[in-house]
């Protein structure tokens, strides 16, 4: 079997830019969620996200679009795609992998994904349509919206003609898209994957559609950065982040004939679907057991190998205990010894991006030998006791493995383990 390594990680989330920016932050309980400010929310119940930051509201992490994408190209393409184009960029710059011949070329392709695309393109393409006609459409339109665009636009911009592709699966799409890479490269079909999500679905429509559902936390309007509260007895829902988060996989051999940087070993992929409900996880967690499962299996790992789980945990009133209820059932027998914690409660949900984002926070956290805390977990639920949830606070531990949790509506659900190296 090939096997597969993480040799570059780019970042683009509430927390800034970069992987150096995020680790800090996230390491010292930093929220990146503010009040909306960048259109109306006069009439939505939900006034705060997780947005990614300018240079003017945070001069170290912030984002000046300007920088990374000329302007005419902007025009062209919606926030995801360039959210995406940038973290690409810092991965592909942080690898050291610049192809030089048609054969590398042909074996370096592209798996990025979204949950939602262009939302917001789309919604003010609308506008323009019932407003000032169809002769006034964008010919870039449709190409601005796609969600396999992203990984368009990348194979374009760098020639990597291996893989082409893309995948949709709500707020796992990005775990999915590094695992689907990551079986790519094992299968011989490539040597090298860019693999991750991309999200940018902080618009009025997103919001007002979430809303509508009621997922959307709405009590904290006044105090956004406690507003994402995984397993506390005040979260009253989610809170929308945007952003990417972009790995370079790579097959190992090639990888260390390179001399590249090797942060991880990518050591098991599991997924799994609900077939329960459009939007509500089974009751007794058993799709999320069965993605973990598939994971440590593949892996050839046991439960007590793992040594923290980056949770999915959203801050939704039933979905975090019910993920509990699903490591518990597997995990009984190394509870005392295992870490977990949600770092959504520092950046936000951000859907089909989420996955990929921590991801990279779990690859981290093993460079780092630290975990990321929880914050906001200041009245844990009934029930929780037997957790290390990491409340408010890092801590330092021996991490050798760690697990990484994604579910998404349509009962869709994945897991990563993530190894050191030996």
């Amino acid at each position: 079997m090939r096997e597969v390594v993480v040799t570059g990680i780019g970042l683009v989330t509430p927390l800034g830019l970069g992987h150096e920016v995020n680790w800090k932050r996230l390491i010292n309980g930093y929220s990146g969620i503010r009040k909306i400010e960048t259109f109306d929310t006069d009439d939505l119940p939900c006034k705060i996200a997780g947005q990614v930051p300018n240079v003017l509201n945070d001069l170290e992490g912030g984002l000046n679009i300007n920088d990374w994408i000329d302007s005419k190209d902007l025009r062209r393409i919606d926030r995801f795609i360039a959210y995406g184009l940038i973290a690409a960029q810092m991965a592909i710059e942080d690898s050291k992998w610049v192809p030089s011949n048609l054969n590398e070329n042909e074996k370096t392709g592209v798996l990025v994904g979204s949950g939602i695309g262009g939302l917001e393109t789309i919604a003010n393409t609308t506008e323009i349509l019932n407003t000032k006609g169809a002769r006034k459409i964008s010919p870039f339109f449709i190409p601005s919206a796609l969600i396999n665009l992203i990984s368009g636009q990348i194979s374009i911009k760098y020639n990597f003609k291996g893989p082409n592709h893309s995948v949709v699966t709500a707020c796992s799409t990005g775990a999915h898209a590094i695992g689907d890479a990551a079986k790519i490269i094992e299968s011989g079909k490539a040597n090298v994957m860019i693999a991750g999500g991309s999200e940018a679905a902080c618009c009025r429509i997103g919001m007002a559609g979430f809303s509508a559902a009621k997922a959307l936390s709405t009590n904290f309007n006044e105090n956004p950065q406690v507003a994402s509260r995984p397993w506390d007895q005040d979260r009253d829902g989610f809170v929308m982040g945007e952003g990417s988060g972009i790995v370079v996989l790579e097959e190992k051999e090639h990888a260390v004939n390179r001399g590249a940087k090797i942060y991880s070993k990518i050591k098991g992929y599991g997924l799994s679907g609900d077939a329960y409900h459009i939007t509500a996880p089974s009751s007794d967690g058993d799709g999320g057991f069965r993605a973990m499962n598939s994971a440590l299996h593949e892996a050839k790992l046991k439960p007590n190998d793992i040594d923290y789980i980056n949770a999915h945990g959203t801050s939704t009133p039933l979905g975090d205990m019910i993920e509990l209820k699903a490591v518990k059932r597997l995990f009984e027998s190394n509870l005392n010894s295992l870490s977990i914690s949600s770092t959504k409660s520092m950046t936000g949900h951000l859907l089909g991006a989420a996955g990929a984002v921590e991801a990279i926070f779990s690859i981290l956290a093993i460079q780092n030998q630290e975990v990321p805390p929880t914050i906001n977990l200041n009245t844990p639920d009934e029930g929780t006791s037997e957790f290390d949830l990491v409340p408010n606070k890092s801590k330092k531990k021996n991490i050798k493995n760690i697990l990484s949790n994604s579910f998404g509506f349509g009962g869709t659900n994945a897991s990563l383990i993530f190894g050191s190296i030996d």
